[in-house]
């Protein structure tokens, strides 16, 4: 038997001209960075939140608030490394990650494959068990005016339970 639990990610974060632009755990050049207390990676942020929500473990804030300096400019992937180790030691493990990145600017296709393996890396998954899609908001709403860019995650875990 099979103990399922399902998570949802959402991050968001707005244009900062003075910062790297960091998604999927990779540097996407860009003319303008996303501003955050971290490195505003807002597809690892939107990920780590659908793990942390599936193990019933609160959200990114409550284990990285951004009121902490030992978090200042960390690199995103360092808190999904934490994270993992926060799900494996409640006793779950990762079925999938599916995952959307919402930004009219930069066009991100060319870079998906290489998140796909970072995240995978980081987490110790196979490439498959990571999706990662990109799309524009058709120029409506802050994504659409290029202000920001968003992101929403879904994670499956699961853990094995004794049977009857």
């Amino acid at each position: 038997m099979f103990n399922f639990r399902v998570g949802i990610g959402y991050d968001v974060h707005k244009f900062a001209s003075d910062r790297k632009l960091f998604l999927g755990g990779i540097e996407i050049p860009s003319e303008k960075g996303l501003e955050g207390h971290s490195d505003a990676d807002v597809l690892l942020h939107s990920i780590c939140d659908a793990l942390l929500g599936a193990a019933s473990l609160g959200d990114i804030g409550k284990h990285f608030p951004n009121t902490d300096e030992k978090f200042k400019d960390i690199s995103s992937l360092v808190l999904l490394e934490k994270v993992n180790e926060l799900i494996s030691s409640n006793g779950y493990l990762i079925g999938n990650i599916d995952a959307t990145v919402l930004a009219e600017k930069p066009k991100l296709l060319p870079y998906i494959d290489q998140m796909k393996n970072k995240i995978a890396e980081t987490l110790n998954l196979s490439v498959d068990q990571i999706s990662i899609k990109a799309t524009t908001n058709e120029k409506i709403g802050f994504v659409g005016r290029e202000e920001g860019i968003a992101a929403i995650s879904v994670a499956l875990l699961y853990r094995q339970t004794s049977g009857k």
